[in-house]
């Protein structure tokens, strides 16, 4: 049967194609695709997510789906959907689904003066899996007290510097300066005993601790301005809030679920008077008591978030320090959030706007003229952090020189899952798997078991046609590619 959606489908310009307003929907949805793109991945559940998401009270401008875009809760990944904080009553909504339960789950890069023949990649990746701490356990983590904890979800990343987990020349190359504002910090005694031993550590999944060697640059400005040269090594790392940021989104998830009822084929909550299609969806205004306490809890995550990679870049340059005798100057390049929502100021169809902005698998593409990017990004734009999967590559964009695209400021945040991990697990054999990418020589270190097949190469999109589809879009342009040589998974 045809998705309902598809009847409404039509391209939209280059890399866009516009599902127009229809049923519940109170404004049109954009998905960053052309027709090929969409012949080639034709599960309808994640543009049928997006339609939803249009749904929201309060929403403005239209709901996002970026090029990566696949299957999640409630939200697909690679959702942006932005509503007005004044709207009605108690302002729009606020979606806990629109965030996910990875809260601040982000990636961050690190550049050094090292090239590929001043190391040997196999050592290194060896070294590096008895350092960094990974899996779904928090064994190997930073053991934080109540004033630590404190600090960490007040602060971000500015108290694991103060820890001695970070450094602070680092903390302007952090999105946000590596924190959110968070006054309450009401966050629960179990999420707070699950955060107390994991700083530091991967968590398992998707996300890693990559090195790489710049492979390719394309736009010569902006890879001088981040500081990379072709022949480079790098490192990425891909991590979030760890279990601490797992239970405030299920315990907040919770919370505002128990406010809805089945309302024939939809959800409704009669306190606040909203109708959603999928209950995962459940959203509270953001003036509610429940939308207020997500949004700061949200928050103190988020930061628990920022020290964690901290934490983990200094585990890194320790690896480096002991092994080569320095740290090969290793400075941060850049670190964005790509599980989050934001109160920020944008012009809708020519209207100022304070807007919530969801971001769910998609990161910020700031213009290089915004007041909150250091300096050396002017008339650049903010760097744009794409991991791909572990094969082949990943790529660094820039945001506008000038100005802001019109997702909100919005980019894809990786590749994008093109198979489930169930059906990776029955498709993809990992030793065969391991042995390729050795062959290839990239050196992978695995915790889990299952996570070479979940991960692999072919159960992600192409991440080319991502990058390509993103810059036809207008949203973000291409500055360099990075090839892996060492991966760390949990």
């Amino acid at each position: 049967m045809t998705a309902e959606w598809r009847k409404f489908l039509e391209s939209d310009g280059p890399g866009r194609m516009r599902i127009s307003r229809h049923g519940d929907m109170l404004t049109d949805a954009i998905l960053i695709a052309d027709e090929r793109h969409m012949s080639e991945h034709s599960d309808d559940r994640s543009p049928g997510q997006l339609v939803n998401t249009a749904a929201l009270p309060g929403i403005v401008g239209e709901a996002w789906g970026m090029a990566d875009w696949h299957f999640g809760y409630g939200f697909p990944i690679g959702g942006v959907v932005a509503t007005d904080v004044e709207a009605g009553e108690q302002g729009g909504a606020i979606s806990p689904g629109g965030v996910g339960f990875d809260i601040n789950c982000g990636v961050r890069l690190c550049a050094t003066e090292m090239s590929i023949s001043d190391l040997d990649p196999k050592r290194l990746a060896a070294r590096l899996s008895r350092a960094i701490p990974a899996g779904a356990t928090s064994k190997g983590g930073v053991s934080l007290g109540d004033g630590e904890m404190e600090a960490v979800l007040s602060e971000g990343a500015g108290a694991a510097v103060e820890l001695g987990w970070g450094e602070a020349r680092d903390l302007d190359a952090i999105e946000s300066n590596g924190r959110l504002d968070s006054e309450e910090r009401a966050v629960s005694e179990r999420a707070v005993k699950r955060g107390s031993t994991a700083l530091g550590t991967l968590g398992s999944g998707n996300h890693f601790l990559e090195l790489q060697v710049v492979e390719r640059v394309v736009d010569d400005a902006a890879a001088a301005a981040y500081g990379l040269r072709e022949g480079q090594v790098t490192a990425m790392i891909h991590t979030g809030s760890r279990g601490l940021g797992h239970q405030v989104c299920s315990e907040h998830v919770a919370a505002i679920e128990s406010k809805y009822r089945k309302a024939g084929s939809a959800w409704h909550s009669p306190e606040w008077g909203i109708t959603l299609a999928d209950r995962q969806l459940a959203a509270a205004p953001i003036h509610s008591p429940e939308g207020a306490a997500y949004l700061d809890a949200m928050h103190a995550a988020g930061n628990y978030a920022f020290a964690n990679r901290s934490a983990l870049t200094q585990r890194l340059r320790n690896v480096l320090r002991e092994q080569y005798g320095q740290d090969g100057d290793l400075e941060v390049v850049y670190d964005v959030c790509h599980n989050i929502a934001k109160i920020e100021e944008h012009m809708v169809h020519g209207v100022s706007c304070r807007c919530c902005v969801h971001r769910k698998g998609a990161t910020r593409a700031l213009g290089g003229d915004h007041p909150e990017l250091a300096a050396r990004f002017s008339g650049i734009g903010q760097p744009v952090l794409v991991p791909g999967d572990m094969g082949t590559a990943s790529w660094v964009l820039a945001g506008p020189a000038r100005g802001v695209n019109d997702a909100f400021a919005s980019s894809c945040h990786g590749a994008g899952r093109r198979l489930s991990r169930t059906a990776a697990r029955k498709r993809i054999d990992s030793v065969s798997l391991r042995e390729m990418l050795e062959s290839r020589g990239i050196h992978v270190h695995a915790k889990t078991p299952n996570v070479l097949s979940e991960e692999a190469p072919d159960a992600y999109k192409d991440v080319d046609e991502v990058i390509r589809l993103t810059a036809e879009a207008g949203l973000a342009r291409p500055v360099a590619r990075l090839r892996p040589i060492a991966v760390i998974k949990g």
